[in-house]
């Protein structure tokens, strides 16, 4: 850590002879293992584009200059860089840095950036606000190959091109997304990869240009048909992107500092649209990321010295989820699962061996994942979506249009649902809620544990009509309250009581059952309701709930375990979610018993609904528990925010 150490400000990397700044770059691969195995957090990205950010920071000032992340989990380097190491100690964690680029962190971070292929646009409109307002700084957009599988990156880059705005789009090409990119963007970098000869005779092109300059543009016109008639015989058409108005420079080797250097230099001096399309390997640097970055994509702590996890991880939603889709596809061929380059995030593994033909990767591009879906299940297939909850909110208009406005029988396993632990707020599964419950058609069904997914996915995919969503955390947790129950999913009480309700959800579950006995210790008789279909809790399961005098419906009947219970008094129900409260059940069971909810609180007669839920919360980086904790969905959280009501 020699040169590290010796680091006061990112300017001083200014002053480094290349020796140096390969010295500097070991370092900071020493820095980031040590930190991700104590801290967990990505691991193979940001090993892998070292150089180039050491590179970035050595011709640039970042505190000036806009660097735009594409996707972001690679930053590390570059927060290494502009002062923030203290900040690695809780890596991901409360008062730690964020895995992600935060503006509110550094003035060094220029955008946020936790989602794919946004860099492009985001960097054309700092290009275009520096023309307009006559400002003079560089902007560069750092993007990976898996990123350019995002039609939104080819947006950009199609606006870009022709805008002839100063603009340089450095491409970090390692051949990997997570895992394996897909699609033809990948098999055309692969061409891309074998210009090295047409580039040497690009280079003579120049060279005698230098050499002759008063020949000026008929040399010029004369070159260019030897440079084409070339490109012709050497089939070697040329790039995408040269064809979109850039000046396309590379393939080069993204680990030699002084040539990427160099070519930043020549980049920032043309003043046009430029791509430098680098090559580098994921997870450079460190064995056992280098054989397997996709395993060492995002780590828990974990040995430096063996790569083993410091803890073995148990069973999880997702795996229960992977291993009831392959066991149904079994008897079913027209079942097929859908990913958006989280092949493994989403446990499809196993799936995409023992049934290829019926899995379909198609990089990240949800809105074309969920689109397709729609063709599939048209035509009768059965189709599977499975995607992050916050990623599907970029596939919002294809949800609503290809697939509930017609009824399309899809269905969506909705992935790290709710509080996500570590990354932070481009990641939280909160928003979800709000936007499956307005779209019509959609059912919403949401286990709140891992035994339940099995019976809960053949249910959706043989007897709900129409789209349906199986919405679930990340991480695993069995919570055994209550027992599974049997489609058709209707509410069970779980816990009877006089004095209030607490009606919830998912792995909340657990977290209301022991709120509930905390507040038999106070003297409050405080119900449990266990909801699995947020869809069909609305005015007329309400009114069943609470029956014409608040006490028949759900609560006087017999749940798996024999529990009754009718309110009396005000009938408070505590709707208890881990989502932002526009959207939520609660806010839709407000809206339906009182035409005058005031944002918090709906009640009609005696009836009121009260919401525990995130509010309008931007989430930071923290573990679930202490999640949970600060935002009073915890079982204390619980317990105290009833008693403020009830005592």
């Amino acid at each position: 850590m020699e040169i590290l150490k010796k680091l006061i400000s990112p300017k001083d990397i200014k002053g480094l002879s290349i020796d140096e700044l390969y010295r500097l770059c070991e370092d900071i691969r020493g820095f980031i293992l040590s930190n991700t195995s104590k801290n967990g957090g990505h691991l193979a990205s940001n090993l892998g584009v070292v150089e180039i950010t050491v590179a970035i920071h050595n011709v640039f000032d970042t505190s000036k200059d806009r660097l735009i992340f594409d996707v972001g989990h690679q930053c590390y380097a570059h927060k290494i860089l502009s002062g923030r190491m203290d900040g690695f100690r809780n890596l991901r964690g409360l008062g730690g840095v964020s895995g992600f680029p935060d503006p509110d962190e550094s003035e060094h971070d220029a955008f946020i950036s936790g989602h794919a292929s946004t860099s492009v646009s985001v960097a054309l409109g700092m290009a275009r606000a520096r023309t307009a307002l006559g400002d003079d700084y560089s902007v560069i957009a750092l993007i990976g190959d898996g990123a350019l599988t995002g039609g939104l990156a080819f947006e950009g880059l199609s606006d870009a091109g022709q805008s002839g705005e100063p603009l340089i789009v450095v491409i970090n090409d390692n051949e990997m997304s997570i895992t394996e990119n897909v699609g033809g963007v990948s098999r055309h970098l692969a061409i891309l990869r074998v210009r090295p000869y047409y580039l040497a005779a690009k280079k003579v092109y120049r060279k005698t240009i230098a050499k002759i300059p008063f020949l000026g543009k008929r040399l010029t016109s004369f070159l260019g048909g030897i440079k084409s008639a070339l490109k012709a015989t050497m089939r070697l058409p040329s790039s995408m992107f040269e064809n979109m108005g850039f000046v396309y420079i590379g393939p080069a080797d993204g680990h030699d500092i002084k040539e990427v250097c160099r070519l930043l230099k020549v980049a920032r001096e043309l003043a046009k649209p430029v791509v430098i399309h680098l090559r580098t390997v994921k997870g450079k640097g460190y064995k056992y990321a280098e054989e397997s970055p996709d395993v060492y994509h995002g780590v828990p702590c974990f040995n430096v010295g063996n790569g083993e996890p410091k803890a073995a991880s148990g069973k999880t939603f997702a795996m229960s989820f992977g291993e009831a889709i392959t066991g149904l596809a079994v008897y079913d061929k027209r079942i097929c699962a859908i990913t958006a380059a989280m092949q493994s995030g989403t446990s499809l593994d196993g799936f995409a061996e023992v049934f290829p033909k019926q899995f379909y990767d198609v990089g990240i591009a949800e809105g074309h994942a969920v689109s397709m879906a729609a063709g599939l299940a048209k035509q009768g297939m059965l189709p599977v979506c499975a995607i992050y909850s916050t990623f599907m909110q970029r596939a919002y208009d294809m949800l609503l249009h290809d697939v509930c406005l017609t009824n399309q029988h899809v269905v969506f396993a909705v992935d790290r649902a709710g509080l996500v632990s570590d990354d932070g707020q481009t990641h939280q599964g909160t928003y979800d809620v709000g936007m499956f419950l307005q779209m019509p058609n959609m059912t919403v069904l949401c286990p709140s544990s891992i035994s339940e997914i099995r019976d809960m996915l053949r249910y959706a995919i043989y007897e709900v009509k129409g789209p349906v969503a199986i919405r679930y955390p990340r991480g695993g947790g069995d919570c055994s309250e209550g027992g599974p129950a049997a489609a058709p999913y209707e509410p069970v009480l779980l816990r009877s009581g006089k004095d209030a309700a607490i009606v919830t959800y998912g792995r909340l579950i657990s977290n209301a059952m022991h709120a509930a006995a905390l507040l038999e210790e106070q003297g409050l008789d405080v119900a449990v309701v266990k909801v699995f279909d947020i869809s069909n809790v609305g005015k007329e399961k309400l009114t069943a709930l609470l029956g014409a005098g608040g006490v028949s419906g759900a609560l006087d009947t017999p749940s798996a375990g024999g529990a009754t219970g009718a309110l009396r008094g005000g009938k408070k129900f505590f709707v208890v979610e881990e989502c932002v409260h526009a959207g939520s059940v609660a806010a839709k069971l407000a809206s339906q018993v009182s035409v005058n909810v005031g944002g918090a609180l709906g009640a009609v007669g005696d009836i009121s609904i009260i919401p525990i839920n995130l509010g309008n919360a931007i989430v930071p980086p923290a573990t679930t528990d202490e999640l949970m904790n600060m935002y009073g969905l915890d079982a204390q959280g619980i317990a105290s925010t009833v008693c403020t009501h009830l005592l």
